[in-house]
C-alpha cells in the first residue's frame, strides 16, 4: 500500500532524457506549464508540478513516466536537469524518513503518491484518445535507445513529389537485416543524425512516422518505410537546413542509420472484421494513412476490411506526396478526397472543407462503431479538423460533445500532430 509521504519528501517527476526523442507532446499537454526545454533536455519543474499525471498517456516513448523520492529541499533543479545525459540514480533517505516512505517507492513507473501541496490542476481536454481501438495490436515500444541503437540499411530512396517543386518528399526504405524490429501501422520511430550540435553535444533524434505495414515494405521482409520532407526554412520562411531531414533525403543506396525506438502504443489501427478507417492528413502527415491503407490492401482477399474514407490535403496535386500510387487504387477499396489549397485551376480547398461536403458521408461513418479516425500533419489542422466534425454531427441534430468524449473514451479518434 502507499502510505502518505512525509512532508519532508517529494516524489519527484522527471524526464528520462535517454528515451525522450524532444516531441513537446509534453510541455503542450502539461495544464500548468511545469515542463519546459533547452536546447538539449525536456525537464519539469518541482516547484510547479502538482502531479496531475495530464502529461504522463500522451507521451509517446513513456519518457516521461519517471519519479525519483528525494528530499524535498535537495530536488533537482531545472537547471540540474537540463544537464543530464541519463536519469540519477535513487538517492538514499535519511533513515528516519526512509522508514515513513512508501515500501514500493518508485524505480521507474508509478503514479505519484503524495506530490506538492497544491491541488492536482484538471487534465486539459485533449482532442483525442490516449488509449488505442480496442482491437489494436500490442505494440513493441522503446527496444532500442540513444545508448543502445539498431543499425539499419538503406535500400532505398525515391522522391515522391514533382521534381519541379519545391516541396522536396522522399520515401525511404530501410532495411534491418537479421536484427528484430516489429512495428505496427501508426507507430514511428528515431533517426540518430551524425554529427554534434552547437554545444558539441550528439544530436538528439528526429521522430518519423513509418509509412509501411507491419509486414514490411515489401511484404515478408524485415524493413520499413519512412516520408521525409527536406527542411530547407524555418516556420517564419527564413533559410534554415533540418538537420535529420536533409541527412535522410540525401541518403544514397547502402547507407547505414543509427534507429531507435519504436515509439507509440495508442495511434493504432484496429484489427477486427468490418472496422472502418477515416484518414485526415496533409503533407507528411500521409505516412500513417499509407501504412494502414497497405495494411488494408494486402488482406483484400480475406474480405474482412471496412470503409476506408481519405481526406488528404496539400498545396498543389504535383506537391502531394505518393499522388500516382494513390490513383491507381481501386475507388470500391478506398474513398479518396483531395484538398489542394494552392491548384491554380481551382478553388482552394483544405480538409475541413472537404470533410464538411462528404457530410452525410462522413455522418454515416461516425454513427457506427466500427469507425476509427485518424489525423496526422500540421498542429494547427486540429482545430478545423475537430469544428468540422463538430459541424457534421450539429448539423444533424445530434450533440457533439457526447459523441467526441465517447471517441475519445473508446480509443476511436486519435490526432498525431506536429
Amino acid at each position: 500500500m502507499n502510505a502518505p509521504l512525509p512532508p519532508e519528501v517529494l516524489k519527484q517527476h522527471l524526464i528520462d532524457p535517454e528515451i525522450c526523442i524532444r516531441c513537446n507532446t509534453c510541455e503542450e499537454t502539461c495544464p500548468i506549464d511545469a515542463i519546459t526545454h533547452d536546447g538539449t533536455n525536456y525537464v519539469v519543474d518541482p516547484d510547479i508540478c502538482n502531479g496531475c499525471m495530464a502529461c504522463v498517456p500522451p507521451c509517446p516513448t513513456g519518457s516521461i513516466d519517471n519519479w525519483r523520492l528525494v528530499l524535498r529541499s535537495e530536488a533537482y533543479s531545472v537547471q540540474e536537469q537540463f544537464g543530464w545525459d541519463e536519469l540519477p540514480g535513487e538517492k538514499p533517505l535519511p533513515g528516519n524518513l526512509a522508514e515513513g516512505a512508501p515500501a514500493d517507492a518508485p524505480a521507474g513507473a508509478s503514479p505519484p503518491a503524495a506530490v506538492a501541496a497544491a491541488p492536482a490542476a484538471p487534465a486539459p481536454s485533449l482532442p483525442g484518445a490516449s488509449v488505442p481501438p480496442w482491437s489494436a495490436a500490442h505494440p513493441y515500444v522503446n527496444l532500442y535507445t540513444h545508448k543502445a541503437p539498431a543499425s539499419a540499411t538503406v535500400v532505398g530512396n525515391y522522391r515522391v513529389t514533382d521534381e519541379d517543386t519545391g516541396s522536396d518528399i522522399h520515401h525511404i526504405v530501410l532495411d534491418f537485416g537479421n536484427v528484430p524490429f516489429p512495428v505496427l501501422e501508426g507507430q514511428s520511430i528515431g533517426i540518430l543524425p551524425p554529427g554534434t550540435d552547437a554545444q558539441g553535444r550528439p544530436h538528439h533524434a528526429r521522430q518519423y512516422s513509418l509509412a509501411s505495414p507491419r509486414d514490411g515494405e515489401r511484404a515478408g521482409y524485415n524493413n520499413l518505410s519512412l516520408t521525409v520532407k527536406r527542411v530547407t526554412e524555418d516556420h517564419q520562411g527564413r533559410p534554415a537546413r533540418g538537420v535529420c531531414s536533409n541527412y535522410l533525403c540525401d541518403l544514397a543506396k547502402n547507407d547505414t542509420v543509427q534507429v531507435i525506438g519504436p515509439f507509440g502504443n495508442t495511434f493504432l489501427m484496429p484489427n477486427h472484421a468490418g472496422a472502418n478507417l477515416m484518414m485526415i492528413c496533409t503533407g507528411t502527415g500521409s505516412a500513417p494513412m499509407r501504412a494502414m491503407t497497405e495494411r488494408y490492401r494486402r488482406r483484400i482477399a480475406r474480405g474482412t476490411n471496412g470503409r476506408l474514407m481519405l481526406f488528404f490535403g496539400a498545396r498543389t496535386q504535383r506537391e502531394l506526396p505518393y499522388f500516382g500510387p494513390l490513383m491507381k487504387l481501386p475507388r470500391d477499396f478506398i474513398d479518396i478526397n483531395l484538398a489542394l489549397s494552392r491548384e491554380a485551376s481551382q478553388p482552394r480547398r483544405y480538409v475541413q472543407d472537404m470533410i464538411r461536403e462528404r457530410a452525410a458521408d462522413v455522418l454515416a461513418l461516425l454513427a457506427d462503431a466500427n469507425t476509427c479516425i485518424y489525423v496526422c500533419g500540421l498542429k494547427g489542422m486540429e482545430t478545423g479538423v475537430l469544428e468540422a466534425l463538430r459541424d457534421v454531427v450539429v448539423q444533424a441534430g445530434q450533440d457533439w460533445s457526447i459523441l467526441h468524449d465517447a471517441l475519445r473514451r473508446e480509443g476511436r479518434l486519435h490526432f498525431e500532430t506536429y
